[in-house]
């Protein structure tokens, strides 16, 4: 990816800058970031960096530039003065002026080949609903808008598809607001909204208080739900997962391995707490730990497959013989020569073509059941039967359960 600045020009004249952040391909569909009231800061840098992964080609205008260009600022208390300072002078309609001098700009790049959308934070939420209601963009993302309340006379100008992600606690943005903002979209079929209970104003926003990880990662997988859904571009995951999986149990070659991922990927098995964070870490581990330390007759039996807009969830058997010392699973344990079955469940986020990180999971306890190093009795763990239970819902349930037989009907 690359981050370059172009000029724009204005309506009523001069010119102002606007960061440029391509995709890995060069071109696609395209994005109008809007800014916070903290301009364009290491953080919408970074926001450019992510959804240019994701395939989008990124502009981000510098809406401060009539003020002074070129602010970027921190989250400290200074700083957050200084941001403060600089919206009480911001012209909300000059701005939508430039953002309709962007999105025209946009439109008219070699590298912009589809449909152009907007995404927006704090300031930059309450831009996103400008920009869908009057700057032509053909969907729009907005998180937590400040003051969208206020402008809800412009409500059914807004004919694209759109999201608004609030949080449940946010100072900023009341509760009442939200509900007023619902009642004003209600008739709109094409608008979604994102409730985060317990979150705080700027959850999605990494090195300030409130950031909230797992709210920000939810909502941005239904950001990316609504520009994949409206503009594309659509890759195929599945096809992507299992070069992924050919490459680590098929050819066993660490480098096509990590070809397959971004540059900062991570891997973490749960039970055992191995994998990597980062591509130096991340290739060791192929190289001396997974590839390598994982049996020859391992297979792995598919029972089922969810697929998102950024993640598969691939649900298996894992089936193999433990003859060699498994450091990923087994670390430290002798190889004991028996066969194990194990249900395992994969969760695989993507960032546009590429993999970003594996959660996996599966029952430790039935795998040291099943190499005899855990004994069954009087333990409500199983063995094989897991995995059999798994395939076949047939079988008996309730076999750990010794009050099930207490619960029977008596026969009439």
């Amino acid at each position: 990816m690359t981050g370059t600045y172009m000029d724009i020009a204005a309506a009523d004249g001069g010119n102002f800058k606007a960061l440029v952040t391509l995709p890995e391909s060069g071109s696609g569909p395209a994005i109008l970031l809007l800014q916070e009231i903290f301009g364009l800061n290491q953080q919408m840098h970074d926001v450019a960096k992510h959804y240019a992964e994701e395939g989008y080609v990124v502009v981000a205008p510098d809406l401060f530039w009539r003020i002074e260009p070129g602010i970027s600022l921190g989250y400290d208390e200074a700083d957050f003065g200084k941001a403060l300072g600089y919206l009480g002078q911001f012209d909300l309609d000059k701005a939508a002026e430039d953002m309709g001098a962007t999105v025209a700009a946009m439109r008219a790049m070699p590298e912009v080949t589809g449909m152009v959308g907007a995404l927006g934070f704090c300031l930059g939420g309450k831009l996103a609903f400008l920009a869908a209601a009057r700057c032509g963009v053909d969907c729009a993302v907005s998180y937590y808008g400040v003051g969208i309340e206020s402008l809800l006379d412009e409500a059914g100008a807004v004919t694209c598809p759109m999201a608004f992600h609030f949080a449940g606690e946010d100072d900023h943005v009341p509760q009442e607001a939200v509900a007023k903002i619902k009642a004003a979209f209600s008739d709109h079929k094409h608008t979604e909204f994102f409730d985060y209970p317990g979150a705080a104003h700027a959850f999605s926003t990494p090195g300030r208080p409130s950031y909230d990880k797992a709210s920000a990662m939810i909502a941005h997988t239904s950001a990316v739900a609504l520009f994949r859904r409206v503009m594309g571009p659509i890759y195929n995951l599945v096809e992507l997962w299992e070069a992924h999986v050919d490459y680590e149990f098929g050819a066993r070659d660490v480098d096509a391995t990590m070809a397959t991922m971004v540059d900062e990927p991570y891997v973490n098995h749960i039970p055992t707490m191995t994998g990597g964070v980062g591509y130096k870490d991340l290739h060791r581990f192929y190289k001396n730990h997974f590839i390598p330390k994982t049996p020859a007759d391992t297979k792995l039996i598919p029972i089922s497959r969810t697929v998102g807009s950024d993640r598969v969830v691939d649900e298996m058997l894992f089936c193999f013989t433990h003859d060699i010392e498994i450091d990923w699973m087994l670390p430290g344990v002798a190889p004991t020569r028996r066969y194990v079955e194990i249900p395992l469940v994969g969760i695989i986020c993507f960032r546009g073509n590429k993999l970003y990180h594996e959660h996996i999971y599966w029952d430790q306890a039935s795998v040291l059941v099943q190499i005899g190093l855990l004994d069954p009795a009087n333990l409500p763990i199983a063995g094989i039967e897991t995995a059999k239970k798994m395939a076949d819902e047939s079988l008996p349930s309730n076999t750990l359960m010794a009050r099930w037989t207490e619960s029977e009907p008596a026969a009439e």
